[in-house]
Parts: C-alpha cells; sequence; structure tokens
C-alpha cells in the first residue's frame, strides 16, 4: 500500500471488482446521505412545522432504531446473504425517504425517521461485513479508501444542500428528498452488480479442525452477548467514538458560546476534516494493518485527543486570532484522532471476534457509533461544556486512560486467541 496514491488504490482496492463497485455505491449513499444531513433539520422545522420538542423525540427515537439495526444486522447476516440484505437495506430506505414527501403526520414521520436510521445502521455494518469477507487481510486499506470517498461523498451532498437551502422553498426541499432517495437505489443498482463474497459467520456450531480430527462433535461459537471480553471492548469503544461529537458539536459550540473566534471559522472545521481525512487517511491506515498495529493506534487516539481537549480549553479568555488558530488546531488534532480510530476500531472489532461467528459479532460492535451519537453531544453540552475549561481537560484524561485499558484488554484477548489457535493446530498436527 506505501508508495501508492488514493487514485491507484481505488483503481485497484483490495478485492478486485466487487471492492471497487462497492466503493463506487458506498460514495453514491454518502453523497445522498451528506444531501440529507444538511436539510433534515430544516426539513422538519419549515416545512413540516415541528417545534423543537417534537424535534428532540424525532431523532432520538432514530438515534435508537439506529442502536438496534447494528446487532440486527448482524444477526440476519448469519443466515441470509449480505449482499440480498444491504440492497434490501437501500430499497427500505428509498421506500422510506418517499413515505416522507406523501405524508405529513407526526407519527407517520416518526416512522419513517426510525425505520431510515434503522435501515441506514444496518446498511453500515452489512458494509462492514462484506468489506471484511472481500478485502481479507488488507481490510485497513479498504477501510481507509472508504473513509476518503464517505468524505468525498459527503462535501458533495452538503454542497448539492446548500443550493436547495438557498432556495428555501417547500419545491427546494422535497427535490432534496428525491436525490437522497435516488442515491439509494442507485447504490442497491451498483450493489446488484457484485457477487455475494464468500464466507457465513454461522452461529451454528461447526466442527473445529482439533475436534474434526479427534471425531467430536460440533463446537459451540458464543454468542457475542455472552462473550465478556468482546462485550468490553464494545464498552470501551464507546468513548473512542467521541472525536465525532467533539468535532461536529463540541467545536462549534465552545466557539460560539465561550470564545472570541469569528463565527466563520465554524465550517473551517468541517473543511479541515475533510482535507486531513483525504490526504492522511491512508497512511493512518498502514499503522493499523494488523491487529497488533491496532492496539497502538488506540494508545495513540487517547494521547492525541487530550492534546486536542487542552487546545480546546487553553481557547478560552484568547483574543480572536489565537482563539481560531487553536480551535482550528484542535479540529486537526480531532481528524487525527478519528482517522486512528476509525482504522482501529473495525480492525480489532473484526481480529477480537471468533473466525465463525464474525456476523453476529460485528454487529454487536457496530453499535458503538450509533451510542455515541445519541449520548456523545449530551455529554459534551451537559457535563464536558457545562464545567468548562476543566471540563474538556476532564474529557481528555480520561480518553487516554480508557484507550490505555483498551489496548491492555485487546492485546490480552490478542494473546488468548492466539495460544487457543496454536493449541488446536497442535492437536490437528
Amino acid at each position: 500500500m506505501r508508495g501508492n496514491g488514493l487514485w491507484v488504490q481505488l483503481r485497484r482496492p483490495p478485492g478486485g471488482r466487487d471492492a471497487r463497485i462497492m466503493l463506487l455505491a458506498q460514495g453514491v449513499d454518502r453523497t445522498g446521505s451528506g444531501v440529507w444531513a444538511a436539510a433534515s433539520v430544516l426539513y422538519f422545522t419549515y416545512v413540516c412545522g415541528m417545534d423543537a420538542g417534537r424535534l428532540g423525540l424525532l431523532l432520538g427515537v432514530g438515534a435508537v432504531a439506529g442502536i438496534v439495526g447494528s446487532p440486527l444486522a448482524g444477526r440476519a447476516a448469519e443466515r441470509l446473504p449480505v449482499r440480498g440484505l444491504l440492497i434490501g437495506c437501500h430499497l427500505l430506505r428509498v421506500a422510506t425517504m418517499g413515505l416522507l414527501l406523501v405524508v405529513d403526520r407526526f407519527a407517520a414521520l416518526l416512522l419513517s425517521v426510525a425505520l431510515t436510521c434503522l435501515a441506514e445502521r444496518g446498511a453500515k455494518t452489512l458494509e462492514m461485513l462484506f468489506a471484511t469477507r472481500i478485502a481479507g487481510e488488507r481490510r485497513a486499506t479498504y477501510q481507509a479508501l472508504f473513509r476518503s470517498v464517505a468524505n468525498g461523498g459527503y462535501a458533495v451532498g452538503t454542497g448539492f444542500a446548500a443550493i436547495g437551502l438557498a432556495v428555501g422553498s417547500t419545491t427546494a426541499y422535497r427535490v432534496l428528498i428525491v436525490a437522497n432517495a435516488l442515491s439509494y437505489l442507485l447504490a442497491a443498482v451498483l450493489i446488484r452488480r457484485t457477487a455475494e463474497p464468500a464466507g457465513r459467520g454461522l452461529v451454528a456450531a461447526v466442527p473445529s479442525p482439533a475436534q474434526e480430527a479427534a471425531g467430536g462433535g460440533p463446537a459451540a461459537v458464543p454468542s457475542p452477548w455472552r462473550d465478556r471480553g468482546y462485550l468490553l471492548f464494545v464498552l470501551l469503544d464507546l468513548p473512542m467514538c467521541l472525536d465525532d461529537s467533539v468535532l461536529n458539536v463540541g467545536l462549534p459550540l465552545w466557539l460560539i458560546h465561550h470564545t472570541e473566534a469569528p463565527h466563520a471559522v465554524v465550517p473551517a472545521f468541517l473543511t479541515v476534516n475533510t482535507v486531513l481525512v483525504v490526504v492522511l487517511q491512508l497512511r493512518v491506515s498502514a499503522w493499523a494493518e494488523n491487529p497488533r498495529g491496532a492496539t497502538t493506534a488506540v494508545g495513540w487516539y487517547g494521547v492525541t485527543l487530550l492534546a486536542s481537549c487542552g487546545l480546546i480549553a487553553l481557547s478560552t479568555g484568547e483574543g480572536p486570532l489565537t482563539a481560531s488558530l487553536a480551535l482550528l488546531a484542535a479540529a486537526a488534532l480531532v481528524t487525527l484522532a478519528e482517522l486512528m480510530r476509525s482504522v482501529s476500531s473495525w480492525e480489532l472489532a473484526v481480529s477480537l471476534a471468533p473466525p465463525r461467528a464474525k456476523a453476529s459479532y460485528l454487529g454487536v460492535a457496530g453499535m458503538s457509533q450509533s451510542v455515541q451519537k445519541s449520548v456523545g453531544p449530551m455529554l459534551l453540552t451537559g457535563v464536558v461544556m457545562a464545567a468548562g475549561p476543566a471540563g474538556w481537560l476532564a474529557l481528555g484524561a480520561a480518553s487516554t486512560g480508557l484507550a490505555a485499558v483498551q489496548r491492555r484488554a485487546s492485546l490480552r484477548r490478542l494473546a488468548a486467541l492466539e495460544a487457543s489457535a496454536g493449541a488446536s493446530a497442535a492437536v490437528v498436527g
């Protein structure tokens, strides 16, 4: 991977033709998602006439549905083809977007948003499983390519949405909804051109090599919900996703309410994030090309987030220029933390799961980001920012400590898995 540019990697990604088609489908999907992310709150407020209370309930229910979507998709992928399930998720999103155009009752809108979020999180889990199967040991490279494609798609989508929002009419908002639905439909059409990736993560017991050699019965693979070691990883992964809320919620609100930096700096946070992801994601992913590299990236994640939180805390009380530079530097560090987390979290989620139960395990691991999106903004606004600069320093210190704990726990589990694999190989030999 080293020495090859982004364009070269996109033309010849790990997984060949199917990976290339899937990356294109994901780019189309994220472009539509960028349109909807930029327009949804304004649509529900100005077109649907929702007050803040109902809008909060709508978004909250959607977040909960998203949490449920990941394990449901993982469980379904144990028994059904991943490709078909992924197409189904996209088609469900097409239907729910269409429903928004014809209903105006709150209950119907609530159902539409809940199903959309459930299908969205389910699709992301299935994409992760699909990529794991086709990219194999080079999944970190695939993840880096996907992150670059996704950020580019979001940027295009938000730019397209800005045109519709500038018009501001009901028709313009409906055009944006149709554009989003069409992106899901096109993604489904593209995925239909791929082949079902090899491998099934059946939880139903399959004989291990050692048991087959000994003439024993099938080995029962534990459920992820009963696997304490894996659940510990998922639990520790929750705060590892807080960089998303820091970038999208914490930095803008802190700038507006606690610094003298001009409000025009806020859009620059997203610009810094997008540019750095596109430029650096492939290089950072090289650190996590194997499980032990991923654990090293976890440790650096905590240190980097701590440095970012320190800059945010120092921006208070400074002049406009100093505060702006401090917050832009913090945005850059948060992005570096995000890059390390995105590849290390996926690599460890795959590597720490039993070989024959990866689908259901990845479904549980996929809950981390959904839970963070629900809880993270409230944690930042209600606890961290309420405590002032000390709150940011406490958040950084806590993240560093939890990252160290996750690193040690992951290394212990990797060692145990390697010992178990070695014992099985010895029995077969």
